[in-house]
């Protein structure tokens, strides 16, 4: 009974289905079947001996069985590899067919990406010829500004000489007049022109620059265009029997910074849309330039009329002027007068009130040494203290309209003095006005050159 055991066993270890249920085995299931000797004596090594060979053998069903599951083993492998091959035959006409549909789309895709980047290249490249050509024009008129800003330098120089020439007059006569005033304007006239003029001059400029900077954006954004067409169109002729093809797994991906076809087609029309604003910016500038030039000129002429008539009238002006000047002395002269009697008379008022000033404060002084209790706040004591007060802000009064009377005083004998000069500088300025600042306006430019034309 020992035998069949050890026989299921070891074809237990061999994987094969068994019909009878093995006893345990008495070796661990990894160590092989041994073969088992029995000997029943010292002398059994006959038909004894052979029995023990018996125990590596295999059962007939037990080699069927291990047949059988070979055969069914077999029979699978090759069923499920025909399955296979079908499948990857069909795999690999789809997976071909998927490839030459995927890559006649990007094919399709590319002409008409070419066809969309030839039309953006030629409306950018209109804009640069037509912004180009928009800049020389500003340009000129930047020139004419710039020969209406130094030919300015003339007026300026004119009226500015006339002010010092007036200056030079002797303090007194250096009233604000009508030639001072329109000269006064004259000069303000300039300055606002010559800012306008520059501020004008630097929009030009900043226009010249802008329109300069925007198409480089356009040549920047067509030389791109360029360059990308070329790429495409090289991409577009690649096909499968391409010889300068190669794999390049890396690029299979989005770039974080790449635009999307809406952002990419805003960014050429963003470019040509400011290209012409910028186009009709410049037009208008150049309209606004020959409008600024021409309304300029004619103000300034004009007012360098206006001028000249001042003077004409300041001249028959001055006569008149020293007879009232003179009328105006003696008035001040005796309103001197006047002052300095009043002046002493306000002195003498202060002295006066000194002594009832001592009176009082030394009553008050005295009734301090009352002894006791007869050291009373009584009516008398508020009547000195009273009185004090009254004295004290009458004599602040008095002190305080003397020194405006004194200043009056001085101002009056500044005035005197003030008129006495005025009178003998008349002369001196008729001389100012007619043979100095009139001979010199002389050289005023005219309207052709003011308008930047020279």
């Amino acid at each position: 009974a020992a035998q069949p055991r050890g026989e299921e066993g070891a074809m237990a270890e061999a994987g094969v289905l068994l019909t009878q249920e093995p006893a345990p085995a008495a070796l661990p299931s990894t160590a092989s079947p041994m073969k088992v000797t029995v000997r029943t004596g010292p002398d059994a090594a006959g038909g004894l001996a052979a029995v023990g060979f018996r125990t590596a053998k295999y059962l007939p069903h037990e080699w069927h069985q291990n047949n059988n599951a070979l055969y069914l083993k077999a029979f699978s492998g090759c069923e499920q590899a025909e399955c296979n091959r079908a499948e990857a035959k069909e795999l690999a006409e789809l997976s071909t067919a998927a490839a030459q549909r995927a890559q006649e789309h990007a094919t399709a895709a590319l002409v008409q990406r070419l066809q969309d980047l030839h039309l953006w290249k030629v409306k950018l490249q209109t804009e640069i010829e037509e912004l180009d050509a928009e800049t020389n024009l500003l340009v000129g008129q930047k020139k004419r500004l710039e020969r209406a800003l130094d030919t300015i330098e003339l007026p300026y120089a004119i009226a500015t000489d006339n002010l010092r020439c007036r200056e030079r007059r002797q303090h007194p006569d250096l009233v604000s007049d009508e030639v001072e005033s329109e000269l006064l304007k004259e000069l303000e006239l300039i300055r606002n022109i010559q800012e306008l003029l520059k501020r004008t001059l630097m929009q030009a400029c900043n226009q010249i620059r802008i329109n300069r900077d925007q198409k480089e954006i356009c040549e920047m954004d067509w030389s791109d265009k360029i360059e990308t067409y070329s790429i495409d169109d090289k991409c577009e002729r690649y096909s499968n029997q391409s010889t300068n093809i190669q794999f390049h797994p890396g690029t299979v991906k989005f770039e974080e910074s790449a635009s999307t076809p809406e952002t990419w087609v805003k960014f050429s029309h963003d470019n040509v849309f400011r290209a012409e604003q910028e186009k009709l910016a410049s037009i208008n500038l150049r309209t606004v330039i020959d409008n600024i030039l021409h309304d300029t000129s004619e103000d300034l002429r004009r007012q360098c009329a206006a001028v000249n008539e001042a003077f004409a009238r300041r001249c028959e002006e001055l006569d008149d002027a020293k007879h009232k000047l003179e009328h105006y002395l003696k008035k001040t002269l005796k309103e001197i007068g006047d002052q300095e009697t009043t002046v002493a008379a306000l002195k003498q008022a202060i002295k006066d009130k000194e002594p009832p000033m001592k009176v009082a404060q030394t009553r008050l002084y005295d009734r301090s040494f009352r002894p006791n209790i007869e050291l009373c706040r009584d009516e008398v004591q508020y009547r000195l203290v009273s009185e004090v007060e009254e004295l004290t802000e009458s004599i602040a009064s008095l002190k305080k309209k003397l020194l405006e009377s004194e200043q009056s005083l001085r101002n009056l004998e500044d005035t005197r003095m003030n008129l006495e000069r005025e009178i003998a500088v008349k002369t001196n300025s008729i001389f100012i006005d007619k043979q100095k600042c009139m001979a010199h306006r002389a050289r005023y430019p005219t309207v052709f050159r003011l308008a930047g034309y020279q």
